[in-house]
């Protein structure tokens, strides 16, 4: 019994617009939400609920699904009812300034204590000059000095009274102080003194050996005296810097009590200024300069920054705990960096250019980063899983951890961790991340898998057109009437490839609705149609099909060789999809099939010169078994049959198996030499058994070859045999709708390779009977006959060669 071709109702589901509720999309509540991602929700709430380690979260899906937008919605609405997270602050280490201490604060204080440090510094230096510039410190100091100067002058008064009472006179010289006898007020000269008595020379020789002793004992003790001078002076300048700075901490201590954290500081920078008060005294009481430079800078930041705060993280305190999305994932990016400045020729850093990472904006909330983006990073993905294990943020440069630099740098105290991480990727990262990374599954134990497709249903049909309310919404377009959203609720299942079932690809949705905007704002409509939304569609397809309606033209050409319509043996059209980016079709392609007496093979060429696929050459092989299975099970045909298969124009890679039963055909049509009708082309997955499977890309396959019958001419004769299976895949053009409307064109469903044989051929195909036979000049019978008579010439042969007499049968 022939197989009845579809009628056009089978071809495409329709949306009836008189099924929606509504008349324009200006009557709907937007929608906030992803279509039809339940299971994907559920699992959001559970990762974001789940505060045990590891329970971090990876979002897969492909794009276009709404990952980003449903989870940034859920999460912000999570984390806008949590606590704020702490503020956290970098200050300067006084033990140990190349480690700078993390200071943890209460969210909003740590802009509060960084201006409040600013204005300390700037207090402090106006506090600290306006003590050493008073009156009372100068006479204090002057007092001091002045002591110093009169227990100098007192030393060396007493040595010139003694000196005086043994006739000796202390002289000063430019090169110091030196002794000389004295007669009548006058000191005496050399030749004079040897004059003098021995016994005199000897007294006075004596006399000014014990003066000098005397004098060496006061310059030995005149820098002890300086020093304990300079010391009560430093000490007076403690006391009175102390005293003057004492206030300014004071109020401060008092803002800040019940934060030891900060009072400690605090007490500790107290201590560090009285103890460099130096630092913030007038200029011409600081250390003298060389070349208009201090001769020696301090040690660690300059004075102005030793005591300001780097507020790495200051939140604010009523704005729930923090959402970010890194769009960059650098390993500096994430875990942050310290900066470093040129000074004098040499590059140099300090606690306040740390700067805060991903991680650190994210800390008590949730991070949000691209898998493909943080994999393709060097070194990030080791950083964050480092991170999340040891629950704690280290900033280190990428030179320390791969040892190329030693030098000396910062080493920030690390800060700990608690976030939430939310990857979004692909299911192939998310696969391959689970195989080969032993460390994933413990980190990220929850995924948010995203349906792609959903149930094709009038609650479907509502939230189709809530979505499309809320892009009109945020972009600005004008309404869309009913008869549009049921169009583009067509398109969404064309784009599922299923008339019962819905894509979920809202990015898709959105570009179509905002292009049918435009074509309905060109012609000065006040509403979005049916016609706006097919033009937009037309014209999608019009910008990528370039290399489709080239190879359509070859074929009206006769370039590339397609028959629409004869019969050949051992020839049928086969069906093809390309895919050139997001742009796939269909065309048909002349599979040819020649057999023969030989050796046992069938030869896939393509396969042979590697253009076929692995899934291809699983198709043959089926095709092979099917083969033995079905014919002359009796007689082994393995060692009788060769056969070749090609796919005629081709010069590129082939891959699945959805034209083995198109091979099988021209196969079959060579061993009964029978012709297949050319004006039919042929998509179908072979099974062992001889069932024809589902394929992908039926709607193209159909189209492509519709279009090459349009382009020569449609007879009423030409049609596709496809797999009973995808019937409920079709979502065909409406052209190709209207031609089998007009029995122009024609669609078969198959569910067998003896109903194709029958429609290709116009002969029974014929089962096996109780007898063993295939019925007399049936399709089957001719094969099995075909291949019988192979064997029995191939034995004959074989006998013949080794019958005596004959060379190569000769014995000895």
């Amino acid at each position: 019994m022939p197989i009845p071709a579809l009628n056009p109702e089978q071809l495409r589901r329709r949306c009836d617009p008189t099924q929606l509720d509504f008349d324009t999309t200006a009557e709907l509540t937007p929608l906030d939400d992803g279509i039809g991602q339940q299971r994907a929700a559920e699992a959001l709430r559970f990762a974001v609920g789940m505060r045990h380690k590891g329970y971090n979260l990876f979002v897969l899906g492909p794009s276009g699904l709404g990952r980003h937008a449903l989870t940034g919605q859920r999460i912000g609405r999570r984390a806008a009812n949590e606590p704020v997270p702490s503020d956290w602050c970098y200050v300067f280490n006084f033990d140990h300034m190349h480690k700078p201490r993390a200071m943890r604060l209460p969210p909003g204080k740590g802009d509060v204590l960084r201006r409040d440090m600013q204005q300390l510094v700037e207090d402090l230096y106006g506090v600290i000059a306006g003590v050493f510039e008073s009156d009372d410190y100068r006479t204090r100091v002057q007092s001091t000095e002045e002591e110093l100067e009169e227990q100098q002058e007192a030393a060396f008064a007493e040595i010139q009274q003694q000196a005086e009472k043994k006739d000796i006179a202390l002289l000063r010289t430019p090169t110091g102080i030196t002794l000389a006898p004295v007669r009548n007020d006058k000191p005496l000269g050399p030749e004079q003194f040897q004059k003098l008595p021995e016994d005199e020379r000897r007294r006075i020789e004596a006399d000014v050996n014990a003066l000098q002793e005397e004098l060496r004992r006061v310059m030995h003790q005149m820098p002890i005296w300086k020093k304990r001078t300079e010391e009560k002076i430093d000490n007076l300048n403690r006391e009175l810097t102390d005293s003057a700075v004492a206030h300014l901490f004071e109020d401060l201590i008092e803002k800040y009590r019940g934060l030891e954290p900060v009072v400690g500081h605090l007490q500790r920078v107290q201590r560090d200024v009285v103890e460099h008060y130096r630092e913030f005294a007038p200029d011409q009481d600081r250390k003298p300069s060389l070349f208009g430079m201090r001769a020696q800078q301090p040690e660690g930041p300059p004075w102005h920054q030793r005591y300001q705060v780097n507020a790495l993280l200051a939140h604010d305190s009523n704005g729930g705990a923090p959402v970010v999305y890194e769009d960059l994932p650098t390993y500096n990016n994430l875990l942050g960096r310290v900066e470093h400045r040129a000074h004098l020729g040499a590059l140099e850093t300090d606690f306040t250019m740390i700067r805060a990472g991903a991680l650190h904006r994210a800390n008590g909330g949730y991070l949000i980063l691209d898998a493909l983006k943080l994999l393709t990073q060097p070194f990030a993905w080791d950083a964050l899983k480092r991170a999340l294990q040891s629950a704690e943020i280290r900033i280190e440069s990428l030179g320390q951890i791969t040892s190329l630099i030693s030098t000396v740098s910062l080493e920030p105290q690390p800060i700990p961790l608690d976030i939430k991480v939310i990857l979004i990727g692909e299911r192939q990262i998310y696969y391959l991340l689970s195989r080969l990374d032993p460390e994933f599954d413990a980190l990220f134990k929850v995924a948010a898998d995203f349906e792609e497709r959903l149930p094709r249903d009038s609650e479907q049909y509502r939230l189709y057109a809530r979505a499309i309310a809320s892009v009109s919404q945020e972009a600005g377009l004008r309404p869309f009437g009913r008869d549009a959203v049921a169009r583009i609720i067509e398109q969404g299942a064309r784009l599922a490839e299923d008339n019962e079932r819905l894509s979920a690809d809202l990015r898709a949705i959105g570009d179509l609705a905002r292009e049918a905007d435009f074509r309905c704002a060109e012609a000065g409509r006040a509403r979005v149609g049916a016609d706006d939304v097919q033009q937009a569609i037309d014209a999608q397809t019009a910008r990528v099909d370039r290399v489709r309606r080239r190879l359509q033209e070859e074929i009206g050409r006769g370039t590339l060789l397609i028959r629409t319509d004869g019969a050949e043996i051992g020839q049928v059209n086969g069906l093809a999809v390309l895919g050139l980016g997001g742009f796939a079709f269909g065309h048909p392609t002349r599979i040819t099939a020649r057999t023969r007496i030989g050796k046992g093979e069938v030869v896939d060429i393509e396969r042979e010169v590697k253009l076929g696929g692995p899934l291809h050459s699983k198709g043959v092989l089926i095709l092979s078994g099917f083969l033995a299975g079905r014919y002359a099970p009796r007689h082994p045909l393995s060692l009788s049959l060769s056969a070749s298969l090609v796919f005629e124009q081709t010069y590129g890679g082939i891959d699945g198996d959805s034209a083995s039963c198109a091979e099988l055909y021209a196969l079959l049509s060579s061993l009964a030499e029978v012709p297949i009708l050319q004006s039919l082309a042929v998509t179908g997955s072979l099974s062992q058994l001889g069932e024809v499977q589902a394929i992908g890309g039926v709607n193209e396959k159909i189209e492509g070859f519709f279009d090459a019958c349009r382009e020569r001419g449609l007879t009423g004769e030409q049609g596709v045999l496809i797999p009973a299976a995808n019937v409920k895949h079709l979502m065909l053009r409406q052209d190709v709708v209207d031609a089998v409307a007009h029995e122009q064109f024609a669609v078969y469903p198959i569910e067998t390779i003896d109903q194709g044989l029958a429609l290709l051929t116009g002969l029974e195909a014929g089962e096996r009977g109780d007898d063993g036979l295939f019925p007399p000049d049936s399709i089957n019978a001719r094969v099995e006959a075909r291949l019988i008579g192979f064997f029995e010439r191939l034995r004959a042969l074989r006998s013949d060669k080794n019958a005596p007499g004959d060379n190569g049968g000769a014995t000895r």
